[in-house]
């Protein structure tokens, strides 16, 4: 197994994928690897739908990705959509949200997601985390219920580029703090 902070440095996300389909048995691992996230009370707050058959995802592409939604257009040409469906449990989530004012549920999610994103990149996959879509429409093409959330979506396959581009973070001192806040 890599190093952690190797792989947290190698991991980018990726818009340009190599038209060559992704093994089931690597998808399968990435998610896995979200299912083993922590959780809130241990609710495990999420399904993740795969949308590897390329008819389907191109139909879901077609209507979560357009309008003004177009930005995300790239990912019809990655092989995989994994589509995050938030399932929030009443007293973990929804009650502590109440109690807290915090949404536990995403907070867990994307827990869930930062593991499927570095179990893929630790398997040489790319991916790329998506906010950005047509609920509304992505919910129709698949057949998930209105009451249900999309939390988000993510595109999976094998990089076109050896190495996406560098990206600029903060310097360590500049988001670190000990003991009291200070600006």
């Amino acid at each position: 197994m890599e190093n952690f902070l190797n792989l947290a440095n190698k991991r980018r996300s990726v818009r340009k994928y190599l038209d060559k389909p992704v093994d089931r048995e690597k998808i399968m691992s990435c998610i896995e690897a979200a299912r083993q996230a922590p959780s809130a009370h241990n609710v495990q707050p999420w399904k993740y739908l795969i949308v590897d058959d390329p008819e389907l995802k191109n139909k879901l592409c077609d209507a979560a990705f357009s309008g003004v939604f177009f930005v995300n257009k790239f990912v019809k040409r990655a092989p995989v959509v994994i589509v995050v469906i938030a399932e929030p449990d009443f007293v973990a989530n929804r009650l502590g949200a109440i109690v807290q004012g915090l949404q536990f549920y995403l907070l867990d999610i994307g827990a869930s997601i930062e593991h499927l994103l570095l179990r893929a990149a630790e398997q040489g996959l790319g991916t790329c985390w998506l906010g950005w879509y047509s609920e509304q429409r992505a919910k129709k093409v698949l057949n998930i219920p209105k009451s249900k959330k999309i939390a988000s979506m993510i595109c999976l396959g094998h990089p076109a580029e050896e190495k996406p581009k560098e990206h600029h973070r903060k310097k360590i001192e500049d988001i670190s703090l000990f003991n009291i806040y200070k600006s």
